[in-house]
């Protein structure tokens, strides 16, 4: 079964060139599921769609975690963590990648043994870049080597058929430029086999001493007993009280405060900084604006000098 993942960026048409590909196998008589994934629909945050292909009943649902075939319309992704473009890449795993730099660049960033392919410039022409999801699709399914020309064809025309004549040529033209482009790499991309459930492998236990539940849960098993935990420690950002500034309104930080850790002592609000954690809750809700967040390290710096003069 051929799995194969589109990454981009919202608006760059990963949606619609995983619709194009599953068509194309489709015309070519595979079974295919095409589906995009992403959150909030908005231009240019990260999104990915993928297809799975083959020429048996598909069974497997989900997203792809072990991709034959890799696309990435937008190299800027890449690094980026949370896009997920790496996400089950191995040595068996393709990488077309739409970037100005070479092949070679881009393996000796990421220091994969994977194949790793980038679309020609005169496929992805600047002023074409709304094209860039055809141009993927046309590459990839050369790239793929089980779709003709034909089918790519008939199915950037089925799937853009309510967009007019003149968009369907522009990315029709995009996609079969690219398709061409990629004659050296005809058919390099190969599925995996199928992982046998039967052949896997339980990971090796290991045996953890275990204290009794009064010591080792995190529950509150004894009365005032919190106040031993210097939460304090936490803090990056310390808030410190002006008085000059402050109205005496009490009621206001020692109630917003969420750990209790300003206390009152006649009208007057004093910062328990052994448990104070840093949330910056009470900077937000003084009225008079005379809590003011400073830098832990500063902080200490003149605690220390304080020291140091007295």
């Amino acid at each position: 079964m051929y799995r194969i993942r589109f990454h981009g960026r919202g608006g760059q048409g990963m949606k619609t060139a995983s619709r194009i590909l599953g068509t194309a196998f489709f015309l070519q008589g595979y079974e295919i599921q095409d589906a995009p994934r992403y959150g909030a629909e908005r231009r240019g945050a990260p999104i990915f769609a993928y297809v799975r292909a083959n020429d048996q009943p598909i069974f497997e649902r989900g997203i792809i975690t072990r991709p034959d075939l890799v696309v990435v319309a937008d190299d800027s992704l890449v690094p980026v963590p949370a896009a997920g473009v790496l996400t089950g890449v191995d040595r068996h795993t393709v990488l077309l990648i739409n970037s100005d730099q070479t092949a070679e660049t881009w393996q000796h960033r990421l220091n994969l043994d994977s194949r790793i392919i980038t679309l020609p410039a005169e496929t992805t022409e600047r002023d074409e870049l709304r094209f860039i999801g055809a141009t993927c699709t046309g590459a990839a399914a050369r790239l793929l080597g089980v779709i003709t020309r034909a089918s790519m064809e008939q199915a950037i025309e089925q799937e853009l058929a309510d967009l007019g004549d003149a968009l369907i040529e522009k990315n029709l033209s995009r996609a079969l430029l690219a398709y061409d482009s990629m004659q050296p790499h005809h058919g390099c991309v190969n599925p995996a086999s199928d992982t046998d459930a039967t052949a896997y492998t339980a990971p090796s236990w290991i045996d953890l001493p275990f204290d009794e539940a009064r010591i080792a849960a995190p529950d509150i098993r004894a009365a005032a007993n919190s106040v031993q935990i210097k939460t304090g420690l936490w803090r990056t950002l310390r808030p410190v009280i002006d008085y000059e500034r402050c109205n005496r309104c009490w009621w206001v930080c020692s109630t917003f405060c969420p750990d209790g850790a300003i206390k009152v002592d006649d009208k007057t609000p004093v910062i328990d900084y052994d448990h104070c954690k840093g949330c910056m809750v009470c900077v937000a809700q003084c009225p008079p604006h005379a809590i003011e967040a400073i830098p832990e390290t500063l902080a200490q710096e003149q605690e220390a000098a304080e020291e140091t003069t007295s």
